[in-house]
């Protein structure tokens, strides 16, 4: 594959990721221009991550496997193995083969022996990571025996992506949330006009404009400044549906003292100008109050809870917390007892399967249905 097929490939999906397209959509797309460069067997595996755990909230793979396996979901939370996707997030490189995670012979490996099963022989994961360093998801791309290894090339077109990848994936959960919203905090999205009129409001969409500053939507149909520059920006720098230009953002402190964020992205297609503007809430760490109504846990232990579903070491998390050791070890036999488990991987499993794996199903169900995909955990009763 030659270098000016690899930079096409590089822009269409860095155009991909500014259009505001679905995340069913999104992957679709962007599965055309991977396959492309990198030659791979079956269709592309794609894994959205919430980022404040690591924890997986949905999977597509364009409907080859509808939904996971139980043993697969059991063998990534509670099995040992030489590569896994939260470790992949977390690394610095972002990106594993599992053919060099294991020296070169795999077949000790429980993740090659499932992944044989579906005549899958290699596996290389790559961290969907933000610029600012946030991991929304995990592509994972597989090669059947007897083919060539993934080569630098392809392993490095595959880490030039990346980001764009986790920004359309980031987009697509909050068009999506927006669209069938999941609760009061779900993002509220807006559709404007080039000539600057509302063309629709998602659900709960109002109860955001209202706490933007210096607008009047309620009374008068006033937007707010905010979301009006943020609208701006986007247009003005598309040029077309090839280039669709940048996704514009903006942070603002509501009227009710909490930071909101809005993201701006043009939708250009048959010559008609629009722009989408997605706001929400600045914190969108769902696990955090979900650990306290479910084990009440404080806060304290809730911080400790999250970096070690992330996969932070004690001294790590020492660190983090600034904190001593034993401190954190306290912390961590608390939060044992209150969750009822003895070991970390235990408690990695426990949160997922309780709270992580409700969401997957449902997202599995809903890409069926062909209904928008959601991120986050979701709140279940104790022990569900």
């Amino acid at each position: 594959m030659g270098a000016y097929a690899r930079e096409r490939a590089v822009d269409h999906i860095t155009s991909l990721a500014a259009r505001g397209l679905d995340l069913r959509a999104f992957w679709d797309a962007s599965a055309e221009a991977v396959s492309s460069v990198v030659p791979h067997y079956m269709a592309p595996c794609w894994f959205t991550l919430d980022p404040a755990s690591l924890l997986v909230t949905s999977h597509y793979d364009h409907g080859q496997i509808p939904e996971l396996p139980p043993e697969w979901l059991a063998q990534e939370y509670y099995e040992d193995d030489f590569h896994d996707m939260a470790g992949v997030a977390r690394s610095e490189r972002g990106l594993s083969t599992l053919h060099e995670a294991s020296g070169g012979d795999p077949s000790e490996s429980p993740r090659w022996q499932a992944n044989m099963k579906y005549g899958g022989d290699q596996e290389v994961l790559v961290a969907l990571r933000t610029p600012a360093g946030e991991a929304w998801g995990i592509l994972g791309l597989y090669r059947e025996p007897g083919q060539p290894r993934f080569d630098g090339d392809e392993l490095a077109f595959l880490r030039t992506v990346s980001a764009q990848l986790a920004e359309g994936a980031r987009r697509g959960l909050l068009i999506g949330e927006a669209s069938d919203p999941d609760g009061p905090e779900a993002p509220g999205l807006v559709v404007l006009d080039e000539e600057w009129t509302v063309e629709s409001l998602t659900p709960g969409a109002e109860r955001w404009l209202s706490e933007l500053p210096d607008g009047d939507w309620e009374g008068q149909g006033k937007l707010p400044p905010s979301v009006l520059a943020v609208a701006g920006r986007a247009l003005r720098t598309a040029e077309g549906e090839s280039a669709p230009g940048e996704v514009a953002l903006a942070r603002v402190l509501s009227t009710e003292g909490r930071w909101i964020v809005l993201h701006g992205a043009s939708l250009v297609a048959a010559g008609s100008r629009r722009v989408a503007v997605i706001v929400e809430a600045a914190h969108p760490a769902r696990i955090t109050p979900l650990l306290m109504t479910a084990y009440g846990l404080t806060e304290r232990e809730q911080d400790v809870t999250r970096l070690v579903l992330c996969g932070d070491s004690t001294a790590q998390i020492a660190d983090r917390l600034s904190v001593s050791p034993h401190t954190v070890q306290q912390h961590l036999k608390s939060v044992f007892e209150k969750t009822g488990v003895r070991s970390r991987r235990e408690l990695v499993g426990r949160v997922f399967f309780s709270h992580y794996e409700p969401r997957l199903r449902d997202n599995e169900r809903r890409a069926v249905e062909e209904q928008p995909l959601r991120g986050g955990p979701m709140a279940t009763n104790q022990g569900a």
